[in-house]
């Protein structure tokens, strides 16, 4: 396997064979040679997971035993995210890397085998299924000690090609219903590997908070025949105090009903359906925004912040009408040294209560100096 591509910017994107038959894609924003062989010796991969339904509520839950077993917090000179070097064989056989992309090594979802579909949903009778999807990690810099921050415009630009070009690959794959490109930082909110990286989660179907989303959005439409995440937009622009950051193409929010001490909405003022739908000049101006919002996350209190970033988009053939893409950012840091558990009401009950106004943690990532 040796197929190369050329996405916008510059940006060409290798994929190799990795020793267990796993693919491993290199983006770079300038031609590079990826010949490096992976010298480990060929593991088993596991098998599938279950996917069970929860019938009080109608949500699966994907059983996947296997990733009990997974690396947890290694120290830097056994990262297997850091480029392979000397004896330290890792999951990127290359000495160095700009952005790499390769299939999980412990997924919770994989590819079915042969023709799949989702179990009927008939309560306690529903049959279990197979947890069908992909899942990917997706390495931000061979730099093991940064962070997003961290990045330069260029590779923001490269990180977002690959996410756009992983959106539009697995779109094609007629088992996947929705794609979540994210990712995890700190190990407040269970980072297991330190090492600047993400993940995509290909479903097989559509999450609870997607499917709800997508409700609310139908609604809206039917009653208003608007567009409701476009309202909310325009309310952010119209009372201004929630605004973080913006430019010509992106606008950074808090949102009017945050859930979270921390929370930032990042999405284009030209309404795409998912990441494969933005414009040249959005793209090129999404790295700016990017690394302002990151840095004045941890400019608030001076440390580096914990925080969930995951991409919100349409479902692959249903709602991309109605739902649109933007990026969320949450932290459950709410002071230095304290955290916002999700206790009682937000666990148990789905019920958030906010001990910050919006208003105020807008402005106190608005104070910072950059």
């Amino acid at each position: 396997m040796g197929q190369s591509k050329k996405l916008l910017a510059g940006v060409i994107r290798n994929d190799r064979q990795m020793a267990d038959a796993r693919t491993i894609r290199y983006y770079d924003s300038s031609p590079h040679e990826r010949a490096a062989q992976d010298q480990r010796p060929v593991e088993a991969q596991p098998p599938i997971g279950e996917l069970r339904l929860d019938p009080l509520v109608n949500e699966w839950v994907a059983m996947a035993a296997h990733r009990q077993s997974r690396i947890f917090l290694p120290p830097k000179e056994l990262c297997p995210l850091c480029p392979t070097t000397g004896d330290l064989l890792t999951e990127i056989p290359e000495s160095d890397y700009e952005v790499v992309v390769f299939d999980n090594r412990s997924p919770s979802l994989r590819a079915p085998i042969g023709d799949w579909a989702l179990p009927d949903q008939v309560g306690p009778d529903t049959d279990t299924g197979t947890a069908a999807g992909k899942c990917e990690v997706i390495c931000f810099t061979a730099e093991h000690g940064n962070s997003f921050k961290d990045l330069s415009e260029q590779r923001v630009r490269v990180l977002l090609e690959a996410w756009i070009d992983r959106t539009e690959e697995l779109s094609k794959e007629s088992y996947i219903q929705h794609i979540a490109p994210f990712e995890n930082r700190g190990e407040e909110i269970g980072v297991t590997i330190s090492h600047p990286h993400g993940q995509i989660y290909a479903y097989s179907y559509l999450p609870p908070r997607v499917e709800k989303m997508l409700a609310a959005a139908t609604t809206y439409k039917k009653q208003t025949n608007k567009i409701l995440f476009d309202e909310v937009v325009a309310r952010e622009i119209k009372d201004k105090v929630r605004i973080v950051a913006q430019n010509d193409r992106w606008i950074a929010f808090v949102p009017f009903a945050a859930r979270y001490p921390f929370e930032i909405h990042v999405a284009p003022r030209n309404p795409v359906a998912d990441l494969t739908g933005l414009t040249e000049q959005d793209r090129a101006a999404y790295a700016p925004i990017a690394l302002e919002v990151m840095k004045r996350l941890d400019g608030v209190f001076g440390v580096e912040m914990a925080y969930i970033a995951a991409w919100h988009q349409a479902p692959v053939r249903v709602g991309r009408d109605v739902l649109r893409l933007h990026w969320q950012i949450t932290s459950v840091r709410r002071a230095p040294g304290k955290l916002k558990y999700l206790a009682g009401s937000e666990s148990a009950m789905g019920a958030f209560i906010m001990d910050v106004q919006p208003e105020q943690s807008a402005a106190q990532l608005r104070e910072v100096i950059l």
